[in-house]
Parts: C-alpha cells; sequence; structure tokens
C-alpha cells in the first residue's frame, strides 16, 4: 500500500489515562544479548507495564534532516554497528510497524511537517531495550528521528507536541544516555565513572527533580564537565522529549542509576 493511498483519523483513537514515559540509558548494543543488572531492570520493567497500543522510540541512532517517523507495516532491524560478536548480529527484532499509528504521530503536530519514512526500520538504541521491555516483539514499534537542524529547546517544544500520544495508549521512549563520551571511555573501570561524568550526571538528577528544565534545555552553559559529558547531542536529546511529555503532578523515579566506563551514564527514568 502506498502511504498517499491510507489515511487515518488520530481523533479516533479513545483518550485514556497517560502512559508512563520512559529515558533508558541503552549503553552497549551488547546489551540486547547478556544478562547483566540493566537487562534484568528493564526486563522487570517491561513486565510491570500495561499494554500499550504501539511504542514510539526517540533514539539517539537515527538523525535526519527534519522530523520523520517510521511508516510501514514490517520495520527492518538495523544493526547500524561494527566490531561486535555474530551472535548480535543475528538479532531480528520482528516487531510490526504501523502505517496508522504513522499518520497519528504525525496528525499530533499539523504543524511540525512530520515526514512518513518508508525505509529506516528500528535500530539498535532501539532495539537493544525493546528485547527485554517486550521480548515477543508483539506490540507496534516506530521510531521518530532526532533532526539535526534543532536546537535543544526545539527539540523540547516538539516532545511538548506529541505528549497528547500518551493518552492514546502510546508507550513513548527516549533511548540514549544522559553522559556519552566514548573517546574517554576507561575500559578498565567497569564500574564507576571520570570524577565529572559523576559530577554530571548528578546535576542532571538534580535538575529533572527540581523540574528545572529549561536549564537542561540549555545544557551548554552548565560547565566545563557538562560539555566533557554531552559533546554531542544526539545521545542528550531524547532526554527532553520524555521530560518534555511530563504532566502536571506526576513523578520521576530514576533506575540503572550507575556511570560505567568511565564516561557512560546508564541513569534512567520513568515518569507516571
Amino acid at each position: 500500500m502506498n502511504l498517499k493511498e491510507f489515511n487515518t483519523s488520530a481523533g479516533n483513537s479513545q483518550s485514556t489515562n497517560p502512559m508512563p514515559l520512559l529515558f533508558v540509558g541503552h549503553g552497549s548494543p551488547m546489551n540486547a544479548i547478556e544478562n547483566n543488572e540493566f537487562t534484568a531492570a528493564w526486563q522487570s520493567l517491561g513486565k510491570s507495564l500495561a499494554k500499550p497500543r504501539a511504542i514510539l522510540c526517540i533514539s539517539a541512532h537515527w538523525e535526519t534532516a527534519g522530523t520523520m517517523v517510521t511508516a510501514m507495516p514490517k520495520p527492518r532491524t538495523i544493526h547500524d554497528f561494527y566490531g561486535f560478536p555474530e551472535q548480535l548480529f543475528r538479532v531480528q527484532y520482528s516487531a510490526p510497524g504501523s502505517i496508522s499509528f504513522a499518520y497519528e504521530t504525525r496528525d499530533e503536530v499539523p504543524d511540525s511537517h512530520i515526514g512518513l519514512d518508508e525505509s529506516w526500520g528500528i535500530d539498535h538504541g532501539s532495539w537493544s531495550i525493546l528485547t527485554h521491555l517486550v521480548p515477543d516483539a508483539s506490540i507496534p514499534v516506530l521510531q521518530l528521528s532526532l533532526d539535526y537542524n534543532l536546537s535543544p529547546s526545539a527539540h523540547y517544544d516538539l516532545g511538548r507536541q506529541l505528549a497528547g500520544l500518551r493518552r492514546k495508549g502510546i508507550l513513548v521512549i527516549g533511548s540514549g544516555n544522559m553522559v556519552h563520551n566514548l573517546r574517554l571511555i576507561n575500559w578498565h573501570n567497569p564500574d564507576g565513572g571520570h570524577e565529572w561524568a559523576n559530577e554530571s550526571n548528578e546535576k542532571f538528577k538534580k535538575l529533572i527533580l527540581e523540574g528545572n528544565y529549561h536549564k537542561l534545555k540549555d545544557y551548554t552553559s552548565l560547565g566545563p564537565e557538562i560539555s566533557l559529558s554531552v559533546p554531542t547531542p544526539e545521545h542528550f536529546l531524547p532526554l527532553l522529549y520524555v521530560l518534555a511529555m511530563q504532566e502536571k503532578n506526576e513523578s520521576v523515579s530514576f533506575f540503572n542509576d550507575k556511570t560505567i566506563y568511565g564516561s557512560l551514564s546508564m541513569t534512567s527514568i520513568k515518569i507516571n
């Protein structure tokens, strides 16, 4: 079916209580096939969540000119990495896609010019987590891209406009890392972080708990340790989408709150 021939109305969706929001520090692609403290938390979380109509993932690993949402019935599993064991390349996350949910996402913000993408699929920022959250791959999965032309504040504003999807039974997951500097990885310190990385992680958590999101949108002004922790924006931006969708009186809780290999924070949040 050609996308131009398909039409649906987001207005047909019934309003429900909002689905929770997740920001997940995804770390290494190897988490997809390993059993460790982080994947155990993902598995436990998956068992505790009500079943959504669909999942919308905002992954650090899909950047585009303009914002796109995947719109195909059978998204491919993208192995967007190299140098890992063959076992990891054999992973196939066979969740269905949904053209109708893609239209719902696009129509939520009609002035944003969200495009419908028929070629991307599900990258490892999404499937490395989803293999543990939803191991039977039974829920439709869509991805929303990061427009590399937008400022952090503009990404946050787009997230606010998309917040209504939560009351239409769609689970939104931001996948990245609050602290992510692969150039300063310390392979000899798998269970700890550089001092600046730990300071950044704690600063981010404090601002989140305070609801001080305007400072997070302007994270480049927060100090030299933040510049080291977020040298490029793509792993941080999914957090801003999730925070933007928070409703009044909803609380934030942290899980997998740990900095590893010196410069990688697995700290994750749940909002409900």
